[in-house]
């Protein structure tokens, strides 16, 4: 019990990485297309402003996620790391990347700079959560063994589950910051961003079409995946359906702070599904969950000071979070 708990609390830390860090990246894939640098400028100005107070919070989420894994599923943490190096690899130097160039292109005065910061932004911000969605698919698909190195550095994550996971990552985290942008829009007294991003956000749907291709591709590469979606985890995958359509509805009427949490219930339905769907196994057809649970006084040990951390961390981030999202002065809040 003590191991399903923490990997309970992973997932949820997992899921916050997804809402939080997820709209990040999506920022950054809509500041990509966001035109030239005049007819993008003010697209440009909402997300640096929306992001820059939260931008470096959000991947607290992924070092707990590393952490947990690491400390009560140790086996599983060093499969996945030395199998799926590569993708990690270039998912940290994304996120190295795409950190500099933002905090770079905010104080640079010439044009040029802004925008070679502005494109290494941009690209950073599309490609890293490509790699983690190859991670996921590798992780799904059953092409990570137990064991140091066990299953192939290439394929484990250019394969046809992975290069789906890739491209879900991508499109979810574009669907999910258009939505919250909405929001911020709105509040800064900008309709017109507001209406923009929103066409942004139904557009993005087109997530919902990868998946519905992608059920093909899971039959075929990741049958054990695909049998787990279909049957144990298919109410998740409902809920997720109506979460969408209820936020683009939500949106239709400008209910933008409503639709925010449409779209992160549809994003986070989708994650519990694949746990859902793979739960007990946390290796696909080599380990379950207590099989790769470390002695029962580490989990223990770590719930425990998860619990006293999470004292500070989360009012903390709450108060941060709260603070940036009061409009602006003479500005009433978002409905």
């Amino acid at each position: 019990m003590l191991a399903d708990a923490a990997l309970a609390v992973m997932w949820l830390g997992l899921t916050c990485y997804a809402l939080f860090g997820g709209a990040d990246f999506g920022a950054g894939v809509w500041d990509l297309l966001a035109g030239g640098a005049e007819r993008g400028r003010p697209r440009r100005e909402l997300i640096e402003h929306s992001i820059g107070p939260v931008w470096e919070a959000n991947h607290v989420w992924l070092i707990f996620v590393v952490v947990m894994l690491w400390s009560a599923f140790s086996p599983v943490f060093a499969a996945v790391m030395s199998t799926l190096y590569i993708p990690l690899t270039l998912a940290a130097l994304g996120i190295i990347a795409r950190g500099a160039a933002f905090a770079c292109r905010k104080a640079s005065t010439e044009l040029w700079q802004q925008r070679l910061f502005g494109a290494c932004f941009a690209l950073s911000s599309l490609l890293t959560p490509f790699f983690l969605g190859t991670v996921a698919g590798g992780v799904a698909s059953g092409r990570v063994p137990p064991g140091l190195a066990a299953g192939d550095v290439i394929t484990g994550w250019l394969n046809p589950t992975s290069l789906l996971g890739g491209v879900l990552a991508v499109v979810t985290c574009a669907h999910l910051a258009a939505v919250y942008l909405c929001a911020d829009a709105d509040r800064e007294g900008r309709p017109e961003l507001a209406a923009a991003f929103a066409r942004d956000a139904v557009l993005s749907l087109a997530a919902g079409v990868v998946a519905l291709a992608g059920i093909a591709v899971l039959h075929a590469d990741a049958p054990a995946l695909f049998h787990g979606l279909t049957h144990r985890a298919l109410p998740l995958v409902i809920l997720s359906a109506v979460a969408g359509l209820a936020g683009l509805g939500l949106l239709v009427r400008r209910r933008f702070v409503a639709a925010r949490g449409a779209a992160a219930l549809a994003v986070a339905a989708i994650l519990w599904t694949w746990g859902a769907a793979q739960y007990p196994a946390m290796l696909v057809g080599g380990t379950t969950v207590p099989q790769s649970a470390s002695n029962a006084s580490v989990p223990a040990a770590v719930l425990v000071s998860l619990g006293v951390g999470a004292l500070l961390l989360v009012p903390s981030l709450w108060l941060l979070y709260a603070t940036f999202q009061r409009g602006s002065a003479g500005q009433p809040p978002s409905r």
